[in-house]
């Protein structure tokens, strides 16, 4: 994650994670899910095996846990297919950011590419992450 510092996060923040997708992610995604398509049983005429949709989704959405990020809505726009073995990388952005009572009202844009640069996800997200009440003085007044 590039946002490593403890600054109250901003609009233009850029934060990221990479991983590479194996078979065996594949096959327990499969069990979990249920998403059992041939494509994603079975490899391809080239002995690729598909990595399921929601599973590549899983990447911004572990992003946007190190933030304690809780979605109200997400859209994602699936671009091209991902296989066993690819590196894939995300970059998530905040695109918006309005404090409101206890919380931060925000909404994430994310970008995955694949080792060769190319888009594999584009998405985004709207939701908040809710802000602990700042500590009493130690001057309140106490009842």
């Amino acid at each position: 994650m590039e946002n490593k510092s403890q600054r109250p996060l901003q609009v233009g923040d850029v934060l990221s994670y990479e991983r590479t997708f194996s078979t065996e992610d594949i096959r327990l995604f499969a069990e979990l899910s249920g998403d059992k398509g041939h494509h994603h049983m079975q490899p391809d005429a080239q002995g690729r095996l598909m990595v399921q949709g929601l599973l590549t989704a899983s990447i911004p959405t572990k992003l946007g846990g190190d933030l304690n990020f809780i979605a109200r809505s997400m859209q994602m726009e699936f671009l091209r297919p991902v296989f066993a073995g690819d590196r894939i990388r995300c970059e998530m952005t905040v695109s918006r950011l309005e404090p409101g009572d206890g919380y931060l009202s925000l909404e994430l844009v994310s970008v995955c590419r694949n080792q060769h640069g190319k888009e594999v996800l584009r998405g985004s997200a709207q939701g908040i992450i809710r802000q602990a009440p700042e500590p009493a003085s130690p001057d309140a007044d106490r009842r």
